[in-house]
């Protein structure tokens, strides 16, 4: 059993017991999220395609950790004018582990 669920402005495929890694959410190691934004779920030979959610059903997870991921470089530059700059950026991530997928 599967499903894919949105969160962050992403698209997310599940499967129980899963650790997935999403951006930041709100909360703190151990606590329980619920995820209303079920697209599609997926039992055996059962599809259920949401438009655009799956009514009635979500998906619960439990926080793991919060952390960053890793460093990208940003650099910009504009030809024949000597200009240019280079920053990073690490964007905040939760690691989530997937308890149940309901419909």
């Amino acid at each position: 059993m599967y499903a894919v669920i949105k969160t962050g402005g992403k698209q997310h495929r599940v499967v129980e017991g899963e650790v997935l890694r999403v951006e930041k959410i709100e909360g703190t190691q151990g606590d329980t999220v619920v995820f209303e934004d079920v697209l599609l779920v997926a039992r055996d030979e059962d599809i259920r395609v949401g438009a655009p959610r799956v009514a009635g059903a979500r998906v619960t997870g439990e926080i793991v950790s919060q952390m960053k991921g890793p460093k990208i470089a940003v650099f910009k530059k504009k030809r024949r004018k000597g200009f240019h700059k280079k920053t990073g950026h690490r964007q905040l991530l939760t690691e989530m582990k997937i308890k149940e997928i309901a419909f």
